[in-house]
């Protein structure tokens, strides 16, 4: 016989992750936990309001937003043919911190977790990109090259979310907290956010081809609602227990980007995502 789990002799974050399965179970029914929680890409979202200018791109004036980037401000060269190019090549990935006394800077980051940060950006870009363009290691031509700068990175703070989870009811306020503060709704004060700037070269003369740039959010309280029940309650359940990490934000949004950017890729050759 299954028996209900003791809520208050739990952990504080195994308390939350049994409330968040829980209340998915029942929306969807009896699952496993991969199930459940899904891909977890809908629980960041875009922040017009924290786009970068770190100097990375070339120019700035000619971003515009995009119809198919969730938020992306984009430029692309008119003359560029993305059919030309039958490889790509993702360069280490740069990292641009906030100043010491930017308000953004109220915290700092361990270099293992800027490592980590960044390897698991460039293994994400490179799996989305690897079904429709071998990845290489150097430049040449034919080589689509891809420089990414991650220019703001903030942590989210796990004991604010997790004093949050302690007071009954307080999901009530900080579910609309976001949209209080000028953050995306489901958003709060103490969530991560990670920004990031990426330029587009050819392979053979370095010439500028295209530039990007996002700011993404967390959402502690994300919901889909276009998605059906399962949706909505994978994506309430995987942003509410990614509150309770530092980088796992950041990570959803490495993996959001690596899937627009294969996508946009292509439908810009001309074939199949």
């Amino acid at each position: 016989m299954k028996t209900t789990p003791d809520l208050g002799r739990l952990p504080v974050a195994c308390l939350a992750r049994t409330v968040a399965v829980t209340a998915c179970t029942f929306l969807v029914g009896c699952a496993a936990d991969s199930t459940l929680l899904g891909s977890g890409t809908n629980v960041t979202a875009s922040d017009k309001a924290r786009l970068t200018r770190s100097g990375f791109l070339s120019d700035y004036t000619r971003l515009q937003a995009t119809p198919w980037g969730d938020g992306i401000e984009c430029w692309r060269d008119p003359a560029l043919d993305v059919a030309r190019y039958d490889k790509a090549l993702v360069s280490r990935i740069f990292v641009s911190l906030a100043p010491p006394g930017d308000s953004k800077s109220s915290t700092t980051v361990d270099p293992n977790d800027l490592k980590t940060l960044t390897d698991y950006f460039h293994q994400s870009l490179v799996k989305a990109l690897q079904p429709q363009l071998p990845v290489v290691e150097q430049a040449g031509p034919g080589v689509l090259v891809l420089r990414v700068a991650l220019t703001d990175l903030v942590p989210t703070a796990v004991g604010n979310s997790l004093a949050g989870t302690l007071v009954p009811y307080a999901f009530v306020a900080e579910a609309g907290s976001g949209v209080a503060t000028g953050r995306p709704a489901g958003s709060t004060p103490y969530l991560g956010e990670t920004g990031m700037e990426m330029q587009f070269r050819d392979g053979e003369s370095g010439n500028v081809l295209a530039e990007c740039r996002d700011t993404q959010i967390g959402r502690k309280y994300a919901a889909d609602v276009d998605s059906g029940a399962v949706g909505a309650a994978q994506t309430w359940a995987n942003g509410y227990l990614s509150s309770f990490q530092a980088w796992t934000y950041a990570k959803h949004a490495f993996d959001k980007w690596s899937v627009l950017v294969a996508q946009r890729l292509a439908k810009l050759r001309g074939s199949q995502p």
